[in-house]
């Protein structure tokens, strides 16, 4: 089919993405029916070589771990976002066959984070590339004193981009990392092995507050169990997902991508 328009996730492992889910529901609502969204599991040396082989029908490409250092090698041109994360989870084919690199996951956070009060503070559990992701997004809705919670050390790329971004940072062991936590909003960026280390550091005492976890998949993860039971508020990894998703989307297709449609999808799709 000529007029044939594709994307697709790239990752490994990437079975458990719900992004096919999320793009194509987008397709659906807006009628774009030479639209095609798929998966493919590609590690890291996979990356170059598998790009370099996709014909002009390829219009865009999400990326998911390990792949999001890997993409800079491939890319044309990169975004400030992308650069100073260290992280692109988004690449675009670019009118001269390149491809401009993008990362959405600030755009997620931002949007998922919108609606929730903070004192200028957070809790940030974490320091990988997501947690690189979340302090840009935490410095652009207002947070400034950033709690840094970590199994080991803090890597120097993570609190170059907190100078980047404006935030003073205490760091403080993730084992205990609930000692130090007062009330007010905490962003977990933590697998779920890990988060189940943070759940147990919450205790016992009673939470004000808000919890966002980014995992989505066998929610509520412990973490979110026993932030809820402290009685903060919970904030899914959906939400992130489906605002980034949907920021690839007008990417890819230059059309408004209906948010709705697509959320409701990814609800749908976790209830299964």
């Amino acid at each position: 089919m000529a007029d044939r328009r594709r994307a697709a996730v790239l990752g490994f492992p990437v079975a458990h993405s719900l992004s096919p889910v999320l793009h194509t529901a987008g397709y659906r609502a807006l009628g774009l029916t030479s639209w095609r969204y798929d998966a493919h599991e590609l590690r890291e040396g996979e990356l170059a070589p598998w790009v370099a082989g996709l014909d002009a029908s390829w219009r865009g490409l999400s990326l998911t771990m390990p792949l999001k250092e890997a993409a800079f090698t491939v890319a044309t041109t990169v975004t400030e976002t992308a650069r100073v994360t260290g992280s692109v989870n988004t690449l675009v084919r670019r009118t001269d066959g390149g491809w401009d690199a993008h990362n959405t996951d600030v755009r997620g956070l931002e949007a998922a984070l919108a609606d929730v009060g903070h004192d200028g503070s957070a809790t940030l559990l974490g320091g990988g590339a997501t947690a690189r992701s979340a302090l840009l997004a935490l410095g652009s809705i207002g947070v400034r004193r950033i709690r840094l919670a970590l199994r080991g050390e803090a890597r120097p790329e993570t609190l170059r981009l907190a100078v980047h971004a404006g935030l003073a940072v205490d760091l403080v062991p993730l084992a205990s990392w609930g000692s130090a936590h007062q009330g007010g909003l905490v962003v977990s960026t933590l697998p779920p092995a890990a988060g189940e280390l943070a759940a147990r550091g919450l205790g016992q005492k009673r939470r004000r507050g808000t919890l966002m976890d980014v995992v989505y998949a066998d929610w509520p993860t412990p973490l979110a169990t026993a932030a809820a039971k402290a009685g903060m508020d919970v904030v899914s990894g959906l939400d992130m997902l489906v605002y980034q998703a949907a920021e690839q989307f007008r990417l890819f297709t230059g059309e408004q991508p209906p948010v709705q449609a697509m959320y409701a999808a990814g609800r749908q799709a976790l209830a299964r």
